[in-house]
């Protein structure tokens, strides 16, 4: 298993399009993907999920990776939400 902590960057106007492409990167990997923020802990594959955390820029988040791979989704994701490209 992978975990890292991850202050999340970006406006508050792009946050619904940012969370659509992390469930969107996310799902291209087999491996299982939390994100955890505080008590709360959510499928990184689930727009309700996700939704439920209340992710805001500032807010830290912990990316929890479990699977084949693991490795590659970590980098992936880590890269892209610390610096998210809204495509």
């Amino acid at each position: 298993m992978k975990e890292c902590k991850i202050i999340l960057e970006g406006e508050e106007s792009t946050q619904m399009k940012a969370i659509a492409l992390l469930i969107q990167k996310a799902s291209a990997f087999r491996s299982n993907i939390h994100i955890q923020s505080g008590e709360k802990r959510a499928n990184a594959k689930s727009l309700l999920g996700l939704m439920t955390l209340g992710l805001t820029a500032g807010s830290e988040i912990c990316l929890l990776i479990d699977g084949p791979d693991e490795e590659e989704a970590m980098e992936t994701l880590r890269t892209w939400l610390q610096n998210p490209v809204l495509e």
